[in-house]
């Protein structure tokens, strides 16, 4: 009796072990975004020099899920996502979206495209502390989703073997 208890339980830890495989599998998958500084050590603040914060931009690669970190003193600044037209003329009016995190911004890219960002105060605008990125379009083709099908199929059929055992 005691056998077919041990038994028994051996084969109700098999659906586990496959969701922790299909786990690592995604984890991988999704391990590529990076996190991107703002500024280095600098983090948001006004530049020392007009274009720091765009040179910065072009020797860096973004795409599709990497995150922005804007770090800054929360009660002096922010940061505004902004048209190109308000990019351009510092319009701190009307920002798509507004962020104002306890000087800790993360934002995540959902497209490629270009993104523009300025300081929510206009005079640290006007002194070019505004950022132009540009997210870099999926290449890979729906290869994502491709390689979720095949985790797909192959948990599936581990999960349906390990059904079948009993």
């Amino acid at each position: 009796m005691a056998k077919t208890i041990l038994s028994s339980n051996h084969h109700d830890h098999k659906p586990f072990y496959v969701l922790g495989v299909f786990s690592v599998l995604l984890s991988i998958q999704e391990g590529g975004a990076h996190e991107f500084k703002v500024g280095d050590s600098n983090g948001w603040a006004v530049p020392s020099y007009p274009s720091v914060y765009n040179q910065w931009a072009e020797n860096n690669r973004f795409q599709i899920s990497d995150t922005l970190v804007f770090e800054y003193p929360a009660e002096k600044d922010s940061v505004l996502q902004v048209t190109k037209k308000d990019y351009t003329n510092c319009n701190t009016a009307s920002p798509m979206r507004e962020f104002k995190d306890n000087g800790h911004t993360v934002f995540k890219f959902d497209q490629s495209g270009p993104f523009y960002f300025i300081s929510g105060v206009e005079e640290n605008c006007v002194k070019n502390e505004k950022l132009v990125v540009v997210v870099m379009a999926d290449r890979s083709g729906s290869s994502s989703s491709i390689f979720k099908s095949f985790v797909g199929s192959i948990v599936g059929a581990l999960l349906g073997s390990s059904l079948l055992a009993f």
